[in-house]
């Protein structure tokens, strides 16, 4: 490749960039009204898309929730949020009581993986739910002066 190649291929892939306004994965669900009323719970506000189809936003992050299940699709399907403070969220999904309103998995508590703090919420269809809090970002809160 020639450097005039390169710099086009590069101007153009951030003229692309620019035109990017979201990315919503979209996570299946096997009964829809109860996993939309779980991340509701959770905390989410449903858009309604179609009959089949509900973006659940958070302030200004959002996936799309979609009423088609494929287990195998479902069941290796992770969503890896990242938090600035997992205590809070983690009190937050223990007083919610979700394996008793929904029949889920009991979340996993906050382990450390070396570089941050991770939680484990699997929801209603079987998608798990990683709730993440970075180390350094804790620290380096840590470290300002007040």
């Amino acid at each position: 490749m020639r450097l005039l190649e390169i710099v086009t291929a590069s101007e153009v892939t951030m003229e692309l960039a620019q035109t990017v306004r979201s990315m919503r994965p979209i996570v299946p669900a096997k009964v829809f009204e109860i996993s939309k009323r779980f991340y509701m719970d959770l905390g989410f506000k449903p858009r309604p898309l179609t009959d089949n189809l509900v973006e659940m936003r958070l302030g200004a992050y959002a996936f799309i929730l979609q009423g088609y299940y494929v287990q195998q699709w479902a069941d290796n399907f992770v969503m890896h949020m990242s938090v600035s403070d997992l205590e809070l969220w983690w009190k937050h999904i223990v007083s919610l009581d979700l394996p008793s309103r929904y029949g889920v998995k009991s979340p996993s508590a906050p382990q450390s993986e070396g570089w941050g703090l991770v939680a484990g919420v699997v929801d209603p269809s079987g998608v798990l739910w990683r709730i993440a809090e970075e180390i350094s970002l804790k620290l380096g809160e840590e470290m300002r002066p007040a």
